[in-house]
């Protein structure tokens, strides 16, 4: 159902005033504070989300079945055609949907991605939610996005006050997002739905040495990992800061400053664009990646080491992980399974598989461009395709940036 005209006109409307010289624009660049906006003071974005403790993710296992289901469609035309590409055997097991086209040697790359609200800034997560639509496009190493739709989904449980101040603002910070990545939006769609959703379409056209295919690794390889682990607990401690219940769980290990620092290192990381990472990638020859998001660390590092065309397997060492938050995460017993690399992660970092003469001097050059540590946290070793944390990592502590 398309969202009717006179609310989409208005809520439009109101997205443009706050896109144009709005005397108010400069607290889009401040935390979000309802009462600022006429509206309660206990609002919470994160409450349109309404999933009740569940992962909006389909299990990885289930997935693996459907995605292997459809592998088997393809007819034997379908299957050169990816030949022609070089990725015979990858095809929808990447990131990214790469097309070959009939013009000139060149690919079509695509890839979609939405999801709920978790953090309360709407601003944040536009910006979070572009920047995990683009993430899948520099997990391949593309870094120029030529174009993007915007999918939006505006829960039917807010009123049109919160509505008329929330859905700009989450417009503006996806279309700032898409700016700072040297594209733009030009469409998408914007329904009504029980569940306040946010997300888009990422498509490029490039060459073949554009991309990166993620199937190279080779032994003695190392893993890289370019943002820190742990998203998903800050994200939830923040939430629970309104929750004694929960609270009282966590308190003893976590003060509500750090909790507050720890939610505001995640919004800042979500919200980054890996765009520099995937350059980097070309740079110093990485031999294939993937981005971290909602099967966390683990089970993304499984899923590359997979799709291997030699017979290697990843060990993980070290756990990049915001500060404090894999103490709150032992408090709640299992519940995260942070450190057993299955917590979700949001819009995380790149995983690469990069030269182990290579991999420091990557980490170097991203701290100097970017201002933030990227982390050497396994190895590639020979093996059969799987991946593995081992009994004991050990944590890295990453602090708040001031």
């Amino acid at each position: 159902m398309s969202y009717p005209s006179s609310v989409a006109q208005d809520t439009l409307a109101a997205a443009q005033l706050e896109m144009a010289g709005n005397p108010n624009a400069l607290a889009l660049r401040r935390p979000f504070d309802p009462v600022a906006h006429d509206l309660e003071a206990s609002f919470r974005l994160t409450r349109f989300a309404d999933l009740k403790g569940r992962s909006c993710k389909v299990p990885q296992d289930v997935l693996g079945k459907l995605v292997e289901s459809l592998q088997q469609d393809y007819s034997q035309q379908e299957q050169d055609q990816f030949m022609h590409v070089a990725i015979p055997r990858i095809g929808i097991g990447l990131d990214c949907s790469v097309t070959p086209l009939r013009h000139g040697g060149l690919c079509l790359v695509q890839t979609t991605d939405f999801f709920y609200p978790l953090v309360d800034d709407p601003y944040m997560m536009g910006k979070i939610a572009c920047a995990n639509v683009l993430s899948d496009l520099y997990a391949m190493g593309v870094t120029e996005c030529d174009n993007m739709l915007m999918l939006l989904g505006v829960s039917t449980k807010m009123t049109e006050k919160e509505r008329d101040v929330v859905i700009p603002l989450i417009m503006r910070g996806f279309k700032d997002s898409a700016l700072e990545a040297g594209t733009s939006v030009t469409g998408g769609q914007t329904v009504i739905n029980p569940w306040c959703t946010i997300g888009g379409v990422a498509t490029t056209i490039c060459q073949p040495n554009e991309y990166i295919v993620p199937d190279n690794a080779v032994m003695g390889d190392v893993l890289v990992l370019t943002k820190p682990l742990g998203t998903q607990v800050a994200v939830n401690a923040h939430q629970w800061l309104d929750q004694p219940e929960r609270w009282n769980r966590i308190k003893l290990v976590v003060s509500e400053e750090d909790v507050r620092k720890a939610y505001h290192r995640a919004m800042d990381s979500m919200s980054r664009l890996n765009r520099i990472a995937a350059r980097l990638m070309h740079k110093y020859n990485a031999h294939g990646s993937t981005d971290v998001t909602g099967f966390g660390l683990l089970g993304h590092a499984q899923n590359l080491a997979s799709h291997q065309k030699n017979e290697v397997s990843f060990v993980i060492h070290n756990l990049p992980v915001i500060a404090k938050m894999a103490a709150v995460a032992k408090a709640c017993g299992n519940m995260f399974q942070l450190l057993q690399g299955h917590a979700p992660e949001t819009s995380g970092g790149l995983l690469i598989c990069l030269p182990r003469e290579q991999a420091a001097a990557y980490c170097k050059d991203i701290e100097k461009q970017e201002g933030y540590q990227a982390w050497i946290i396994g190895i590639v070793e020979k093996g059969n395709r799987t991946a593995r944390i081992i009994d004991k990592p050990r944590v890295i502590e990453v602090p708040a940036k001031d």
